[in-house]
């Protein structure tokens, strides 16, 4: 249905008015939401399939965000019980960092926004240990508005020093999953401060991706973005767990260091991973936003 001459005539949505009602239809269907401030509507949200209409006219920079970012808000399918997304900010060359692990910042300051933006609709974001250790993350949402996740870091060892930001800081609360049995049903709601969960059992065999959502589901947690690095990003594609991957691809070569991607060795082309890709310019850097058909029903 075409807008009517009044919504034409409105003032256009820019990106801050986009992104506003992007963190108001987290986990909203079959409603219309008003302008940011006003009560014009602008958003009109389906009942189901996370379909959208927009009842006011958007510049092309909120139009790219409402694409891009109302997937993330919509409610869970039915019978769908976790979505994951991935993501890895690469060089040209497909690098993720240096030989020495250097990696601050291979993406410019328009794919970090973006990145804090995955966070924003996130319930939880989870890193690796390796990830942990060498950036000394926040995993927060400063760049942008919106809640801070869940933080989660993989620690089966307890590699990463209780000195870093995720163990100090209070920004959020931080689950450090560690080695150990794990003890599954409901838990309490997660309070600011860290919790050490032992769940990723005793011995040297790889962390089972599809464990650690389990974990997750247990504290409430179904919206989930495994944010890095490449082996734990890899894994959780490999284990064909990933609903969608953004790749954040930055106008540099690197020439050596650690590649974006470790999964198993294929012979033949037609055994590549071929997900329906939609490419967008973020300004610093080339955006790949990939899309995998997988259901998390069973988990």
């Amino acid at each position: 249905m075409a807008m009517n001459r009044l919504a034409m005539d409105s003032p256009l949505l820019d990106t801050h008015s986009a992104w506003q009602l992007i963190l108001q239809a987290r986990d909203c269907a079959d409603v219309i939401l008003p302008v940011p401030n006003g009560t014009a509507p602008a958003l009109a949200l389906s009942e189901a399939g996370g379909n959208w209409r927009l009842l006011r006219p958007a510049n092309e920079h909120a139009k790219r965000l409402f694409d891009l970012f109302l997937p993330l808000a919509s409610p869970l399918a039915d019978g769908q019980t976790t979505s994951v997304i991935g993501q890895l900010g690469q060089s040209l060359d497909g690098r993720i960092a240096t030989v020495s692990g250097h990696s601050r910042f291979i993406n410019g300051d328009d794919g970090i926004t973006h990145l804090h933006r995955i966070r924003a609709l996130s319930d939880a974001v989870v890193v690796g240990a390796g990830t942990a250790v060498a950036d000394n993350p926040q995993l927060t949402v400063r760049r942008t508005s919106g809640d801070n996740p869940v933080r989660v870091v993989i620690d089966r060892r307890r590699r990463v020093p209780v000195s870093h930001h995720l163990f100090t800081d209070n920004a959020a609360p931080t689950l450090r999953l560690v080695a150990g049995d794990y003890q599954s049903g409901p838990k309490p709601k997660l309070k600011r401060g860290v919790l050490e969960v032992p769940c990723l059992g005793h011995n040297q065999q790889p962390v089972c991706p599809s464990q650690i959502l389990a974990v997750l589901a247990d504290f409430g947690l179904h919206k989930i973005f495994i944010e890095g690095g490449g082996v734990t990003v890899s894994s959780f594609l490999n284990a064909q767990l990933l609903d969608r991957l953004h790749v954040m691809v930055a106008p540099m070569i690197i020439g050596s260091g650690r590649p974006a991607f470790t999964l198993p060795e294929i012979d033949h082309l037609d055994d590549a991973l071929r997900p329906r890709a939609t490419m967008v310019s973020l300004g610093s850097d080339m955006l790949f936003a990939l899309e995998f058909k997988v259901n998390h029903g069973g988990l």
